[in-house]
């Protein structure tokens, strides 16, 4: 841990304090704790595309292993959802900043209407959860014969 000079008086006790009671401030408004922060309950930040074939949603969740996470699909959503946790500092070390939240999660996203919910793959790779669902076969477009 950083050497600051009121490390053994208490004061690093009475800081986290405050800091742990402007974070409930900021969170209970719906604004985040600092400029890097998602707004709350948009973790994993996704990128969502679709093609004719599929719809594709990209979740970065650098750190977090695949064990870690769930995916499911019920009623035209889809479910991210897991558990972040932070390392342990070493030698006994108290954290005075965080930027990176730790705990359990869930995002929540619609999805087109036209997707197969039963042709569904999830591959984790590099930090990125990739979710690919088919589109049925009756939305895909289809050249239809001149007469």
């Amino acid at each position: 841990m950083a050497n600051y000079p009121f490390s053994d008086s208490g004061f690093d006790s009475l800081f986290d304090a405050v800091q742990e009671q402007m974070d409930r401030i900021f969170r209970s408004a719906g604004l985040p704790a600092t400029l890097r922060s998602l707004p709350r309950g948009r973790f994993p930040p996704v990128n969502i595309g679709v093609s004719d074939d599929a719809a594709v949603v990209v979740g970065f969740v650098p750190g977090i292993e695949p064990d870690a996470l769930k995916v499911s699909i019920e009623k035209g959503l889809l479910t991210i959802s897991g558990t972040r946790s932070m390392p342990p500092l070493p030698d006994n070390g108290r954290y005075y900043a965080r930027e990176r939240a730790e705990g359990n999660f869930t995002r929540v996203i619609e999805l087109p209407g036209d997707v197969d919910p039963d042709k569904v793959e999830a591959r984790y790779i590099d930090g990125c959860l990739l979710i690919s669902i088919k589109k049925k076969e009756s939305s895909k477009p289809r050249l239809v014969a001149i007469q």
